[in-house]
C-alpha cells in the first residue's frame, strides 16, 4: 500500500525539488561572492543567466525521474529515500558539468560545486521535514488513501496499527468490518485502533460511502468465510484488494507480495501502473498533447465549420464514457452522425452467431457525409486532446467504452479499465473498427500486461500508418 502514493503527492515533490534547484543556484551564487575562495571574479560573471537555471532544472528533473527518486517503492523508508537522492544528485551533477562544458564554460566551477552541495542538503532536509510534518499532524489527509480492514481479530488489530503508523505516507484507516453478518459486539471492538463500521454484508456500501481505496482481508485461519463472492463484488468497484495470508488459493489474478511492516500482503487487485509509470505517462501526455494542439486548433476550427454547413446540429458531440477505474467522464469529439442518431441506434444493432452485440457497421445510415470522411481519417477524435489535458484520457490506452455496452461485459473484461483510457491503443493498430472493441478485450489486456513508455511511443507512430491506410475505420 505504501507503494501507491498519489500522483498529486509525486507532483508536489517534483515541483518542490525544482524550486529547491533554483534556490540552490541563487544561494551558490551568493556564497561564491561572499566566501574568499577561488579566483576573483566580477559580479557580472558570477551572476547566472536564465538559461542556466532552465538547463539545471531540466537536468535535475530528468535525472531524478530516471533514478527513481519519485518512485514510491524507493521512498517508503527514509534511509532508502535519502540513498536514492544522493545517487541521483551525484549523476545529475556530472551531467550538468558535462552540459556546461559543452555550452557555457565561463561559469565558476566552484560555484557549481557549492550548488550541488546546497541542493543535496536542501532536498534531503525537505524530505525529512515533509515526513516530520505529516507525522506531527497525524498523517497526510489531503490525498490520503483510505483503508478498510475486514476482520476484528488479532491479525486485524496488528494490521490497523501498522496502517496508522504509516499515516505520514498518506494511509488513513477508515475502520473495520466485522467478519460476520451480525452487528459487532463491544468485546469485538475493545482493542481495535479504529471504529467497527458494521457487519460484512454491508461491505460494498461502506466502500462506496467512505470512498475507500484499499480493502484488506485480515482474518484468522479459523474464521470460515467464502471470500470469492466478496472479491468478485469488490472487483467491480474502483478499489484495491489485499489480503493477509493464508489465502493463496485465490491467486487467480496477477498477484504480488508486499512486505508491509513485516507482514506479507498478497495483492489480488491493484492498479496496473505504478505511480512512477503513471507520473511519466502523465508528463508525456501533457507535453505531446500541448505540442499537438498548436497546429490542431486551426484544423479543428475548419472542421467545426464544415460540420455545421453539412448538417444541422452542434459541431462537438459529447458522450458519457467509462474511464479508468470505471469512472464516468464526458468524452468530446466532432459530431459525425445526425443529431437523432441515439434514437435510431436499434436500426444498426445486430448480433453475431454467438449472440454478441455488433453496434458498428460500414454502411451506418446515421453517419453524415462529412462524418464518414472524418471517421476514415480519425479527425473526429481530435477534440479528445482536451480530454487528455484534463486527465480524463491518455494519448495511448484502451478506448473508452459506452456505459450501455460495459453493462454487458464479463467480469474479466473490466480489467481494461485498470489503466487510463486512450485516444489510440493496441486495438486500433491491430485492426481498428473491423474488430469490435468489446469482443477483443484481449488486445487491451496485452497492452496492460506489457505497458511501457516505449510501447506508447510505438503505438503512436503506428497509429499514423493505420490512419493512412484507413483499414477498419468507419
Amino acid at each position: 500500500m505504501t507503494k501507491r502514493f498519489s500522483l498529486g503527492f509525486s507532483l508536489f515533490l517534483v515541483f518542490s525539488d525544482l524550486a529547491i534547484v533554483v534556490l540552490a543556484l541563487l544561494l551558490a551564487t551568493h556564497v561564491r561572492m561572499t566566501l574568499p575562495y577561488g579566483r576573483e571574479a566580477s559580479t557580472t560573471i558570477l551572476t547566472l543567466p536564465v538559461a542556466i537555471y532552465i538547463l539545471t532544472s531540466a537536468i535535475w528533473f530528468i535525472t531524478y525521474l530516471l533514478s527513481g527518486v519519485y518512485d514510491p517503492k524507493h521512498t517508503v523508508r527514509l534511509v532508502g529515500e535519502l540513498q536514492v537522492i544522493i545517487q541521483a544528485t551525484f549523476f545529475a551533477f556530472f551531467a550538468l558539468a558535462g552540459a556546461l562544458f559543452m555550452t557555457y564554460r565561463a561559469i565558476s566551477r566552484l560555484q557549481i560545486i557549492y550548488f550541488a552541495i546546497i541542493a543535496l542538503v536542501l532536498v534531503c532536509l525537505h524530505r525529512v521535514a515533509v515526513r516530520g510534518f505529516f507525522r506531527l499532524i497525524g498523517g497526510r489527509t489531503f490525498d490520503a488513501r483510505k483503508v478498510l480492514i475486514i476482520g476484528t481479530g488479532e491479525t486485524a488489530q496488528d494490521t490497523g496499527r501498522t496502517i496508522k503508523s504509516y499515516g505520514w505516507a498518506g494511509l488513513y484507516l477508515v475502520g473495520f468490518v466485522s467478519e460476520s453478518d451480525q452487528e459487532p459486539t463491544p468485546d469485538q471492538t475493545g482493542d481495535l485502533p479504529g471504529p467497527v463500521l458494521g457487519p460484512l454484508y454491508k461491505l460494498t456500501d461502506f466502500v462506496e460511502f467512505y470512498d475507500v481505496n484499499e480493502v484488506v482481508f485480515a482474518l484468522p485461519p479459523d474464521v470460515s468465510i467464502e471470500i470469492r463472492p466478496i472479491v468478485s463484488a469488490l472487483t467491480e468497484l474502483s478499489v484495491n484488494i489485499r489480503i493477509v495470508p493464508d489465502y493463496t488459493d485465490l491467486a487467480f489474478l496477477q498477484v504480488q507480495v508486499e512486505d508491509f511492516g513485516g507482514m506479507p500482503l498478497l495483492s489480488l487487485k491493484e492498479p496496473a501502473l505504478s505511480p512512477f509509470q503513471r507520473l511519466v505517462k502523465r508528463i508525456f501526455d501533457l507535453i505531446v498533447s500541448i505540442i499537438g494542439l498548436i497546429p490542431a486548433l486551426l484544423v479543428m476550427g475548419i472542421i467545426a465549420l464544415v460540420i455545421r454547413l453539412d448538417s444541422p446540429g452542434p459541431a462537438i458531440f459529447k458522450q458519457e464514457r467509462y474511464g479508468e477505474g470505471g469512472k464516468i467522464f464526458t468524452m468530446i469529439k466532432f459530431r459525425t452522425m445526425y443529431i437523432d442518431a441515439e434514437k435510431r441506434r436499434d436500426e444498426v444493432i445486430t448480433h453475431d452467431e454467438n449472440g454478441n452485440i455488433i453496434h458498428k457497421r460500414a454502411d451506418d445510415p446515421r453517419v453524415t457525409r462529412v462524418g464518414r470522411w472524418l471517421r476514415r481519417t480519425s479527425l473526429d477524435e481530435l477534440p479528445n486532446l482536451f480530454n487528455v489535458l484534463t486527465g480524463d484520457m491518455s494519448l495511448v490506452g484502451p478506448r473508452p467504452e459506452m456505459p450501455w455496452l460495459v453493462e454487458k461485459y464479463e467480469p474479466w473484461q473490466r480489467k481494461r479499465f485498470e489503466v487510463p483510457q486512450g485516444m489510440t491503443g493496441w486495438w486500433q493498430i491491430s485492426g481498428r473498427a473491423d474488430k469490435p472493441m468489446h469482443l477483443h478485450t484481449e488486445e487491451d489486456l496485452f497492452y496492460i500486461r506489457n505497458y511501457s513508455l516505449w510501447l506508447d511511443i510505438q503505438i503512436l507512430l503506428r497509429t499514423a500508418g493505420a490512419v493512412t491506410r484507413r483499414r477498419g475505420a468507419f
